[in-house]
C-alpha cells in the first residue's frame, strides 16, 4: 500500500492523498506537478521515472488514512 506522502519534497506544497496532482518513483519519493515538470520527470533521489500518484478516497482513505510526516528538502 502506498504511503500517500503529504508534501511534495522540493517545494512543500501539499498534496492531498484524496486529489490528483502528485507524482512519485518507485521508492514513493513525491513531488508536486510543477517540480515533477522541473525534474524532467526523473526523481533527484534514485533517477526513478516520476508518474502519476493515484487518489485514495472515500472508505479507502478513511480505512487507510495519508502518512502525516512531511518530506521538504528544499530545492533538488
Amino acid at each position: 500500500m502506498l504511503e500517500m506522502r503529504p508534501d511534495c519534497e522540493r517545494c512543500g506544497v501539499d498534496l492531498p492523498a484524496d486529489a490528483g496532482g502528485a507524482f512519485i518513483c518507485s521508492f514513493e519519493c513525491t513531488f508536486c506537478a510543477e517540480c515533477a515538470e522541473a525534474l524532467d520527470d526523473r526523481c533527484p533521489n534514485c533517477g526513478g521515472e516520476l508518474l502519476d500518484r493515484p487518489a485514495r478516497v472515500g472508505k479507502a482513505l478513511a480505512a487507510n488514512p495519508a502518512s502525516t510526516q512531511r518530506r521538504h528538502r528544499g530545492q533538488a
